[in-house]
């Protein structure tokens, strides 16, 4: 949200003193119609800021790829509005900004790095989560009795995102306490 009010006060800096001619030549005139020289967040066709634009899912390597394309976004729209401009004053804040969504980007990158890795290890397995520990002992959550009577089975799923390598048999051994029970 601070990228979005630096921008916002930019724009405030820049049209405060302007007059109706100028706002007019510049065709900030709607704009100004609505919010005078307020800061407003919106994007450059006057759509409003809100949270649409923020994404989740609830999967670590699906949101984080979500998070790196925001910061390729906003990347790119600082490097389109620093094309538009020769007045420093107005090009450091912009270049300070593209440079965070730079190291954000690069962060991200590290973070989807580390969540990748640790779902490639040996170490990762799905579990059916609406299943108790005893496969005959039926769960105590209505909506998973109606799933219970479908599912016949709680053996651990492998994760296939390592090209479905076969558990080693320490995995298996820390698996016991499920598998035999569901036979």
């Amino acid at each position: 949200m601070a990228h979005i009010e630096i921008v916002g006060a930019m724009c405030l800096q820049l049209s405060e003193n302007a007059d109706p001619e100028e706002i007019k030549a510049a065709g900030f005139d709607s704009y100004f119609v609505d919010h005078g020289t307020g800061v407003y967040p919106c994007s450059a066709a006057g759509v409003p800021f809100n949270a649409a634009c923020l994404a989740s899912k609830g999967d670590p390597i699906t949101d984080l790829n979500e998070d790196l394309a925001a910061e390729q976004k906003a990347r790119t729209t600082y490097e389109y509005l620093m094309k538009m401009t020769d007045d420093p004053d107005v090009l450091e804040p912009l270049k300070f900004l593209r440079e965070r969504e730079i190291v954000h980007y690069q962060r991200f990158g590290e973070a989807l790095r580390i969540v990748q890795d640790k779902l490639n290890s040996n170490d990762f397995f799905y579990m059916r989560p609406n299943r108790s520990k005893d496969c005959n002992k039926p769960s105590s959550r209505p909506m998973d009795r109606d799933m219970d009577k479908n599912m016949k089975d709680c053996t651990p799923m492998k994760d296939n995102r390592k090209d479905n390598m076969p558990m080693n048999d320490s995995k298996k051994d820390s698996m016991k306490d499920c598998m035999p029970k569901c036979r």
